[in-house]
């Protein structure tokens, strides 16, 4: 797992736990990130297109940077700085060797999930960005498009096809056209993929929003195919911030909480109601928050419902929640307290692996200030259970359930894997102290 470029900077073992308590848990990540390697499109594009995919080029500089039509992006590592000293965290790791191999590399990650003990791994995009959008921005749409079906074919035949047992798939649509979307669905369907990503806040990206009849040929076909909608964070190619100018902090502490729009907004649209089998997904988007959402969105309809005309028949919005929406969290223990009041069958754990806000390595132990608040049947509903069941997926086709648990998985681990790796390019920088639209243009990338 050792890249070129880094040095040993001491080991995280001590960041793990020898009682026992941990060993026999199974964890299913349905939020991580995948850094793009630079052959991802390599023989997928139809031969009229392979001369313009997305490229990796090396500036001046050194740094690393995809080209894609007339764009240069910057953002290789996306935030990836997992397994660096946090000395040396910063916005862009600028060069895939100044990263972790596991961002990128399906075998190390694999590695990389071993020392967690996590079992399973539903990865977003970072090149494409969260929901595509890189590729909604085509001015060619159809060559857009091929693209846009080249990355789902890496990821799914490629990435998730190396490891089986370990990688959930996750696929991207074509923002542009809600038909080319349902069309893309049931592509992937075709090739056991359950799962895709779509924007929080589609207006914010010049599309109309989300409670639109425009999205209805999207919608109907996740549900019919039991597609479920993962909404990320960021996927809107913004995030919140209080004031121009205002600390970093302040959009990295309001960055879940801007998902209180966005599950807001689906509560009161009709296409919930509408499509009564449709799941969707807050990713990254916590859960503590919830409890006083569902007691103020009922709170509202009891209120003005005579007045607004809104009708959910015999259900209040909150029950509509409860049966559509899918909420995951990094760590929150309070929202475990209150698990009752969201619902335990719709509640799922994430690790964030490579970005900052990541619990990796120690990602069951800050799972374990929790465990007295749940009993046994809820612990495994919310580490992994849920997520097998709404995401349509069997790693235990592929491997046997006892070789699964955070102790199995963390005795396939080295030595080599428990250390922090010291890019040189990386150190001594000094400390920054970027402002939220530094985080926004960086870590978003518009």
């Amino acid at each position: 797992m050792d890249d070129t470029t880094s040095t040993d900077a001491g080991s995280f073992a001590d960041l793990l736990d020898t009682s026992g308590v941990l060993d026999d848990l199974i964890f299913v990540s349905v939020d991580d990130h995948i850094i793009e390697p630079p052959d991802m499109f390599d023989g997928r594009l139809p031969a009229k297109f392979q001369d313009r995919a997305p490229k990796v080029i090396t500036r001046p500089d050194g740094a690393q940077a995809w080209t894609y039509e007339d764009t240069e992006i910057y953002s290789m590592g996306l935030n990836a700085v997992v397994g660096r000293p946090p000395e040396e965290w910063g916005l862009e790791p600028d060069r895939l060797e100044d990263m972790r191999k596991g961002c990128w590399d399906p075998d190390a990650r694999v590695d990389d999930m071993n020392v967690a003990g996590v079992l399973g791994s539903l990865s977003f995009p970072s090149y494409a960005q969260f929901c595509g959008q890189r590729f909604f921005r085509s001015k060619d749409k159809e060559l857009g498009l091929a693209v846009l079906q080249a990355y789902n074919d890496w990821h799914i035949d490629g990435w998730c096809a190396s490891h089986p047992d370990r990688f959930m798939p996750l696929g991207i649509v074509p923002l542009w056209d809600p038909e080319l979307m349902a069309a893309e669905v049931r592509r992937l369907d075709a090739k056991d993929c359950h799962a895709v990503t779509f924007s929080e806040d589609p207006h914010k990206l010049g599309l109309p929003p989300l409670h639109d009849r425009h999205w209805y040929p999207f919608w109907a076909e996740c549900e019919r195919l039991g597609t479920v909608v993962c909404l990320h964070l960021g996927s809107s190619s913004s995030l919140p911030a209080t004031s121009p100018g205002s600390d970093i902090e302040t959009s990295q502490t309001l960055a879940p909480l801007s998902l209180l729009s966005t599950a807001t907004e689906i509560v009161w649209s009709p296409f919930l109601r509408d499509f009564p089998d449709l799941k969707v997904a807050l990713s990254e988007g916590g859960i503590g928050w919830l409890p006083y959402f569902l007691e103020r969105v009922d709170y509202v309809y009891r209120h003005h419902r005579h007045w607004t005309g809104t009708d959910f028949g015999d259900k209040l919005p909150s029950d509509v929640f409860k049966e559509h929406i899918i909420s995951c969290f990094i760590e929150d223990r309070p929202g475990l307290i209150l698990k009752d009041e969201i619902g335990v069958d719709m509640i799922c754990w994430e690790m964030d692996y490579p970005h900052s806000d990541s619990s990796w390595p120690a990602a069951p132990e800050s799972f374990a200030p929790s465990l007295p608040y749940l009993t046994r049947e809820e612990v495994d509903k919310i580490t992994y259970q849920n997520a097998l069941r709404h995401f349509r997926w069997d790693p235990f086709k592929h491997r046997r359930k006892e070789d699964s648990t955070v102790k199995a998985l963390r005795a396939e681990t080295s030595e080599s894997d428990l250390l922090w790796k010291s890019a040189e390019r990386l150190r001594n920088k000094g400390v920054m102290h970027p402002t939220a639209e530094q985080l926004t243009s960086q870590f978003v990338s518009k």
